[in-house]
């Protein structure tokens, strides 16, 4: 059991244990210390969304890294995918991104990248956390690190995302609607996809520190479904605050989620040959998806939630494509990562290619209904999947839904929650069930402990 890192890193509220600037400056300490051992000379790339104690976080690790003898390359705002990217471009030794992703300004977060541009495996995280224990330690003077800054970052990174897509894909004539959730995307995404010829209208540009994903991106959609509609654009796409996530809006204004986009490229890609291996989703993507991969005779794996278990079993079974519902798309013969402009840009290929609306391409997909009810809980939202009273009710709700939906139940990596989630074809006993299940985790979490 990791003391520090969860499914996407570290994360927590600014100011709270581990999210310090005294505890940034030690894990920039241990991950020099850590890359130092496996020899060569260690460089590091340090990127952040628009966050305002990144400031404070970045001044910390690079402190830390300097100390611990290694280099470090300062990106500034910058996409996630953006640092998994140039962190094999820059031939770095790992990547950092100062991010808490779709979270609001109040919480922040550390990821890392291994040289290859890969999340971290477990077997580093723990080396690092074991690190953290030893006695902070200064290199000699001589071999302590230099700091420099990657002035054409941002230029990099839009050609690398052009490059994904075909020289002969000719956006003119699209109008498109941008939600960057006034996060690392801002600057990038619009030039991106104006120089490949779309007409483009962007929100969610004007950060100020605090305003990450406030009613904006893709956790708030519903705020650029009413611009697509005000502007009669074909289309709108939505980043969360780091730019790993991507969610879409049809020009009718209606969501268009990760599960769907998932199967607007493995559609397009089985049929043309790209597509090698299976579908990854994980344990919430819609039924529907499933169903419709089976139709299509592609087989489809559920990885546990978290892009990283996505990226896992991809790899194992030689898969190209996975992600989350969320918009975690992970399309591995053009990034490394999950990459939220780089997923969109291949999804307007498919458009462009087919001829075809976005709603005209999801319409072969037909989604389950499915509820998930966000339980907020003190301590370890894990323990309380083994008690007696939420089991015995988890295990009545999976035997009413057998043969027609599902159930799953666990805790939030990145939250202290419990999500509850249920699907089935009949939408008002996916709500009864799941209020039902949800209501007796809140009963189970209100009890005094023993």
């Amino acid at each position: 059991m990791k003391r520090y890192f969860g499914t996407d890193g570290i994360r927590g509220r600014v100011g709270e244990w581990p999210i310090t600037a005294e505890f940034m400056l030690k894990l920039g300490r241990a991950v020099g210390a850590v890359l130092a051992r496996r020899g060569g000379a260690v460089n590091v790339v340090i990127g952040k969304d628009t966050r305002v104690s990144g400031y404070m976080f970045e001044s910390a690790l690079e402190a830390g890294l300097v100390a611990g003898g290694a280099g470090v390359s300062l990106l500034g705002p910058m996409p996630t995918p953006a640092v998994a990217y140039l962190t094999r471009s820059l031939r770095a030794s790992a990547g950092i991104v100062i991010s808490a992703s779709h979270n609001p300004h109040h919480d922040n977060g550390i990821k890392f990248f291994s040289a290859q541009g890969e999340k971290l495996d477990d077997a580093l995280e723990e080396e690092i956390e074991a690190e953290l224990d030893a006695p902070f330690t200064t290199v000699a003077s001589e071999a302590i690190g230099k700091v420099v800054r990657v002035r054409d970052a941002a230029s990099r990174y839009a050609e690398f995302c052009k490059s994904t897509v075909p020289d002969s894909l000719d956006l003119h004539g699209l109008s498109v609607v941008l939600d960057c959730a006034h996060g690392a995307t801002y600057q990038i995404a619009p030039t991106v996809f104006a120089e490949l010829g779309a007409k483009v209208a962007a929100i969610g540009v004007q950060p100020d520190g605090l305003n990450i994903n406030r009613d904006c991106g893709s956790t708030h959609p519903q705020t650029l479904a009413q611009a697509v509609l005000a502007a009669r654009a074909d289309l709108g796409i939505a980043f969360d605050g780091d730019g790993d996530r991507v969610q879409m809006i049809d020009r009718h204004g209606a969501l268009i989620d990760g599960d769907q986009l998932l199967y607007v490229l493995a559609t397009d890609w089985h049929a043309s040959g790209r597509l090698r291996g299976p579908l990854v989703g994980t344990l919430m993507s819609n039924y529907g998806l499933e169903r419709a991969m089976r139709e299509l005779g592609v087989p489809f794996l559920r990885a546990n939630v978290g892009d990283r278990y996505v990226l896992q079993q991809l790899k194992q079974h030689g898969g190209v494509l996975g992600g989350e519902t969320s918009g975690h798309i992970l399309t591995l013969d053009r990034a490394s990562s999950g990459d939220a402009i780089v997923s969109a840009l291949q999804v307007l290929d498919v458009l462009a290619r087919t001829r075809r609306t976005l709603d005209q391409a999801v319409a072969g997909m037909r989604k389950v209904a499915q509820t998930t009810v966000n339980v907020r809980v003190a301590g370890r939202a894990a323990a309380l999947l083994e008690h007696a009273g939420v089991q015995r009710v988890f295990e009545r709700v999976r035997s009413e839904l057998e043969g027609q939906g599902r159930v799953v139940l666990r805790p939030s990596g990145t939250e202290p929650l419990v999500r509850v989630t249920v699907e089935a074809g009949d939408a008002d006993l996916v709500t009864r069930l799941a209020d039902e299940l949800a209501d007796t985790v809140r009963s189970a979490a209100s009890e005094s402990p023993t």
